[in-house]
Formats: structure tokens, C-alpha cells, sequence
């Protein structure tokens, strides 16, 4: 049941494969070719990474759900710990608008965001894919705007090197408005020719594509920190986050909604959407029972200790993953692992972990489990839909990107037992009610006044 008043969620698909989540398999097209950095773990309804079928099964769930859109990260380098590949890299990560081009072609009304990075592209290049995208799927395409500082991200590029912190989100923010400014020099009948001259690009000339059917394909932005916030409020149509917990998440709604006057604009410009996990049980009590199977099964001893040296910056290999967490700090800056964000300060997470430890009992898997490999979401069915509608409710997130432990069947379980719940309470769509994105997160669409009619 709902009353007038209730609020409407939003939810999204998020690809597994390459993020700490995910529970895979040995099998066709994901056998690792080398040894690798983590012990994987296996689980017997885990697909290819690579498949086109995976792609198209999570995509057409995530439809069938009347989902806003499915979600694809990006993997410019494959990540490296200790010289060797991690293992959720050894299958391969595709090129995101290669596959949402695909994905087109066999959805109708799912929203297809990409995740491209502004450090290592160029903005002419990467506005025209993106508004192919948006004409072939009638108005679908997304964009995650993304930046690294990444060094060794940097060496698969020409350019070499690497953006410092302080100049990422300049070059993101003269990237994105270089785009819109190529979006829009098209208002009728024939282009009008672009001229940007700023910090970090120098681009003339005419755009090869009219109008797209949203005007401006939705931009993403992914990040938590201040600038990151200042960012979204500033540039983005969704903001992708993590935190954690009720409290948490109005903290963040609050700030980052805070931030859209300044910046001329209206609170339901900007939806903040949470990335999520969850596990279903007939009864909570077995939930929380396969909750605890499936974080044992991301967190496999090898990978246990693989994310403590990601903390400690030094080869644990000789620790038991049964044992105590080491006695000493980390060691900064020590190169151990590639690819990878540290997770803040690595002296005040190992006390933080330490601490935990103790106060628990646990060994270095316990706590790595504890604190890395909780699901956002654990119950029954009703129980989830309940707690998903009442966090949208207190303003703690306009909706989720939901991002399942399998690949490619782990959204199913969801948009059978938990989307018909959301939809009786009359807080997720029964159907679709437009044709682009914008029109399923209820955005406004972008105005120009070059544009005509």
C-alpha cells in the first residue's frame, strides 16, 4: 500500500566481475592464464566476465525489473599485486560503450551507462561515442565520469605519467563542459562550430552528430570526497556513492544536496543513487546464515591476506589467515600493489582494524570479512523491500545500484522476489512511463538556447 506522499526509488544494474563482491568460477573464457594474486573462489553458477550472454542476461533481469539502468565499470590496467595479476582481472575486462552499443540493440527502454575516464581521454573523441550511444538506443546512454592519479594506470598511455590530485576534477570539469558545449552545437538544421580554448584542451571545430534524443546522455559522477561533492553538485545527474547505515547516508544526502543552489539548481536535478549488496532468505535467520557463507567465499584466506598487504604496503605471505593481524605500522607508499586505491590513511585503517581485532577475538580473515565484505541488504524478501523503501523515505538515497555477487544470474533472485514487493507498495514503477533515461530518473532535460523548438 502508499499514500500520496510516498517516495519513488530508483534502481540500477551494476555488473560484477571486478570489485571485491564478486564470488567466481573456473569455466570456459575465465580460466586465469597465470598464477593468481588471490585465491579465487569458486561458486558453480558463476558466468564468463567476457560473454556477451552474461552481458545481455544481467541486462534483460534488470528490464524485466523496470530498473533505470545498467551500470559498467572501467579497467584501463589490469590491477597487479606483487608482480602478478589479481585474479578478478586474469578473464579480461571489455570496453564499456563497445558492449552498451551491443546491449542496445537488445533492450528497449534500460538506461546504458558507461564508466570512461576524463584523465586519459579526449573530450571530442568521447562526446561523439557517447552520443552515438544515445542515438542508437533512442535516448538510453549514460555517462560515469571518472578521474585517476594513477601512475601506473598512465603507462598504457601515449601521454604517460599521471594527473596530479589537485588538477583530476579541473580536467573533469573543463572535459565535461567541453562535451555539453559539442552536445549542443547542433540546434537545428546544421552545426555551429566549437571553440574551446582553456587549461587542458584547445578544440575547434564542427560536432559530427545533431541533437541526441535526451539532448545531453546523464552523467554519473562516482566519488565521496569533497571535491568529488563539490563536482556532482556542480556537473552530475546522479551521483554514485558508498556509505554505510541509515545516519551515513542522510549525512551525505544532505550535504550534496546542500551544494545544488550554488550552483543554480533545483534538489531533484541531482539523484543519489548508493551502490548496494544484498542476500535474500526465506527467513532472517537464513539470510543472515547465507550472508555469512557468501562473505566467507569473497574473503578466501589467500585473499584475506592479499587485502591486509593492500593495508600494510608489505609481504604478509608467511601470516596465518587464522592468526592476529601484524603488531607493526604500515609501510607508506611501498608500490606493493598496482591499479588499486588505498582505502584512506593506511596507519589509522590498520589501527582502526587492530582495534577491532582485539575487541572481538578476531583473526586477520575475521576482520577483513568484518569489515569489507558486509551486504548493504540481508532478509526476507518483504524484509528488504521494507528496509530499501524506508531508507529512500528518510532521504538517505534517491534509490540503488545494486551490485549482485554473481555474474551473470545474481540480479534474479531480486527482480523476482523483491521488485513485485517494491512495486505493491507503490514505490518502484510498474512500468515504464517515457523512453530515455531522463525521463525514468525524472530528470529535467538540458536546455540550451541554441536549441530550437
Amino acid at each position: 500500500m502508499t499514500t500520496s506522499d510516498t517516495r519513488r526509488l530508483h534502481l540500477a544494474a551494476h555488473f560484477p566481475g571486478v570489485n571485491n563482491t564478486t564470488v567466481w568460477a573456473d569455466g570456459p573464457a575465465r580460466r586465469p592464464t597465470t598464477t593468481p594474486a588471490g585465491g579465487a573462489t569458486r561458486h558453480p553458477s558463476f558466468g564468463s566476465q567476457i560473454d556477451f550472454s552474461s552481458f545481455e542476461h544481467l541486462a534483460r533481469t534488470a528490464e524485466r525489473g523496470r530498473f533505470d539502468f545498467f551500470f559498467l565499470a572501467e579497467g584501463l590496467r589490469l590491477r597487479e599485486h606483487k608482480g602478478r595479476i589479481h585474479d578478478l582481472d586474469v578473464v579480461g575486462r571489455p570496453e564499456s560503450l563497445t558492449v552498451l552499443n551491443a546491449l542496445a540493440a537488445v533492450t528497449d527502454r534500460l538506461g546504458l551507462a558507461a564508466t570512461v575516464n576524463t584523465t586519459f581521454n579526449e573530450p571530442y573523441e568521447l562526446a561523439r561515442r557517447l552520443a552515438t550511444l544515445d542515438h542508437l538506443s533512442a535516448g538510453r546512454a549514460a555517462w560515469n565520469v571518472v578521474t585517476t592519479s594513477d601512475a601506473f594506470t598512465g603507462e598504457n598511455f601515449r601521454r604517460g605519467g599521471y594527473l596530479d590530485r589537485a588538477d583530476r576534477y579541473t580536467r573533469a570539469a573543463e572535459f565535461v563542459a567541453i562535451a555539453r558545449e559539442l552536445w549542443d552545437s547542433w540546434p537545428g538544421e546544421a552545426p555551429r562550430p566549437v571553440a574551446h580554448q582553456g587549461r587542458h584542451f584547445d578544440v575547434r571545430g564542427a560536432f559530427t552528430l545533431p541533437r541526441s534524443p535526451q539532448g545531453h546522455p546523464v552523467v554519473i559522477q562516482a566519488g565521496d570526497s569533497a571535491e568529488g561533492r563539490d563536482f556532482a553538485a556542480a556537473t552530475a545527474d546522479v551521483i554514485f556513492t558508498r556509505h554505510s547505515g541509515l545516519a551515513a547516508g542522510q549525512e551525505f544526502y544532505a550535504d550534496v544536496k546542500g551544494r545544488l543552489a550554488a550552483h543554480g539548481r533545483g534538489e531533484d536535478s541531482l539523484k543519489i543513487m548508493p551502490g548496494v549488496t544484498f542476500v535474500l532468505g526465506d527467513t532472517a535467520a537464513d539470510a543472515q546464515e547465507r550472508a555469512a557463507g557468501i562473505r566467507r567465499q569473497q574473503v578466501s584466506p589467500q585473499n584475506a591476506l592479499l587485502a591486509l598487504e593492500q593495508i600494510w604496503g608489505v609481504d604478509l605471505s608467511a601470516y596465518d589467515p587464522d592468526g592476529p593481524l601484524p603488531d607493526f605500522d604500515p609501510e607508506p607508499d611501498s608500490g606493493l600493489a598496482q591499479g588499486r586505491v588505498r582505502i584512506g590513511d593506511p596507519k589509522a585503517v590498520a589501527d582502526r582494524w587492530r582495534a577491532l581485532s582485539e575487541a572481538k577475538g578476531l583473526s586477520i580473515r575475521e576482520t577483513v570479512i568484518e569489515t569489507t565484505g558486509r551486504q548493504s541488504f540481508v532478509g526476507t524478501p518483504a524484509a528488504v523491500a521494507e528496509e530499501m523503501a524506508a531508507f529512500v523515505a528518510a532521504r538517505a538515497a534517491d534509490g540503488f545500484i545494486l551490485v549482485p555477487h554473481l555474474t551473470p544470474g545474481g540480479l534474479d533472485d531480486f527482480v523476482d522476489r523483491v521488485v513485485p514487493l517494491l512495486q505493491e507498495r507503490g514505490v518502484l514503477r510498474t512500468e515504464y512511463e517515457g523512453t530515455t533515461l531522463r525521463s525514468h530518473l525524472g530528470l529535467p532535460d538540458p536546455v540550451s538556447p541554441l536549441w530550437k523548438g
